[in-house]
């Protein structure tokens, strides 16, 4: 990958990382566009550390309300607090992400055709789950049961598979759950932080010796741009669902996926 390459990558990633589409299919579709190798340990690597700047995005958007809480952190107020619900949603996905690890490096983090899939089943599941369970009023973040935290936590585990979308995924279990949109959205934000940040750690930690200079300085330049993006990404994110449905989205999606589909044919 060249440092133009890691801009690019850099640039989808952070554009679509929160929103409902699916980052890494994304990355997968347009990285044999612009003639990146699949096949080394630096786009394996790239493809999840490049989310840690995302997630720096998200830190920083939600910092305000991250500190609040984590100040409010207390052995006495642990079992009633927002973090330990987010390790409880968190643990499935860490559990079946270690055991498929290998497996989706060799059949899916190259499959567009894998990813086109994912990304019509999700907007039809998408589109089904908002007409029936979008909620505009109910439970914040603080009300937010173990029982939610851990649906949310079996969606996210669907969001492994490429072109799925980890925030489609959270977002809509939390609405099955019985979340309003926004809460919902919150909470898939909030998990997507320790999630990543296990993910990306994981990744370097597998492929660090395969890693030289110059892998790492292509992977900081993506890791920067993506920071960027999201970071406007998200804000507007935000403010985009309190009065709008998902349907362009799921538009977006299955438009995408039939494009690739008859490319690949």
């Amino acid at each position: 990958m060249t440092y133009l390459d890691a801009v690019i990558m850099g640039l989808v990633e952070g554009f679509t990382e929160f929103l409902p589409v699916s980052s890494t299919g994304h990355m997968i579709i347009v990285a044999p566009l612009i003639r990146v190798d699949q096949s080394t340990s630096t786009w394996s690597v790239f493809l999840f550390v490049s989310q840690f700047g995302a997630i720096l995005a998200v830190i920083l958007y939600f910092w305000p309300d991250l500190w609040r809480r984590f100040r409010s952190f207390t052995p006495r107020s642990a079992s009633s607090h927002l973090f330990t619900k987010l390790i409880v949603a968190m643990l499935p996905s860490v559990v079946v992400g270690l055991a498929a690890n290998d497996f989706m490096e060799e059949y899916l983090e190259t499959n567009p055709v894998a990813v086109a899939g994912a990304l019509i089943v999700g907007a039809v599941a998408m589109e089904l789950i908002e007409r029936r369970f979008r909620r505009q009023t109910g439970p914040t973040l603080d009300d937010v049961t173990y029982r939610q935290a851990l649906i949310i936590g079996l969606g996210q585990v669907l969001s492994i598979w490429p072109g799925t979308s980890r925030s489609m995924a959270t977002i809509m279990a939390g609405m099955l759950a019985g979340l309003p949109v926004r809460t919902a959205a919150e909470f898939s934000f909030f998990i997507a932080i320790p999630t990543m940040l296990l993910a990306s750690a994981y990744k370097l930690l597998k492929h660090f010796g395969e890693i030289d200079g110059d892998a790492a300085g292509v992977i900081g330049v993506g890791m920067v741009t993506a920071f960027v993006t999201a970071l406007i990404v998200v804000a507007g994110f935000m403010q985009f669902i309190r009065s709008n449905r998902f349907t362009p989205f799921a538009v977006y999606r299955v438009a995408l996926g039939v494009a690739v589909l008859w490319y690949c044919w």
